[in-house]
């Protein structure tokens, strides 16, 4: 069944952000608080390999990542409610854009570059697109993938709140919105 024959409360949820915004784990939150099953794609792309993102991307090249997260993501976004994190770079591909966008509501994890920088040191290296590069040259990685991430249904600023804050955020905005489809 497709994704076109599902009412709004059914569709699967998708979290988008750069990098160690904490998709994975504002996400699974979100997932216990609705009793939805929860996928990190990046998860599932190195259980198929069996290695480890960064080895895939030494091992296959990005092109082979890519084309697998492309993959993996059409097949969860079609299911009926998951809460799907997906990679930082994967809004990069329109393709996955489309898919996400119309099977899915899509929200977007924003957090300041200033914010973010903090997280720096807990995630450089299990991120291969980070590594050997300046500051300077991540912050420009940061604000040129902003602009890929403005494709969303809802924002969600993340600077200063904790986890459960944003994830019961998450939570009453859709409830809100399943109210609203309810009446209609």
């Amino acid at each position: 069944m497709g994704s076109d024959n599902m009412s709004l409360k059914e569709k699967s949820i998708v979290f988008i952000g750069f990098m160690g915004v904490g998709k994975t784990t504002i996400g699974s939150l979100v997932a216990k608080k609705l009793y939805r099953d929860f996928i990190d794609i990046d998860q599932e792309i190195e259980k198929e390999f069996d290695m480890p993102t960064t080895e895939i991307f030494k091992t296959f090249g990005e092109k082979v990542f890519r084309e697998k997260e492309k993959n993996i993501i059409d097949f969860y976004s079609k299911q009926k409610l998951k809460i799907i994190s997906v990679g930082g770079g994967a809004f990069l591909q329109e393709e996955i854009q489309k898919i996400c966008l119309s099977n899915c509501i899509v929200f977007f994890l924003d957090l300041s570059w200033e914010s973010w920088k903090e997280r720096i040191n807990l995630i450089i290296d299990s991120r291969p697109v980070l590594q050997g590069k300046s500051l300077d040259e991540i912050k420009e990685l940061f604000y040129t993938r902003q602009q890929y991430y403005m494709n969303h249904h809802s924002k969600v600023e993340t600077d200063n709140l904790d986890i459960e804050s944003v994830a019961d955020n998450i939570v009453d905005a859709l409830k809100t919105a399943w109210e609203l489809y309810d009446e209609h």
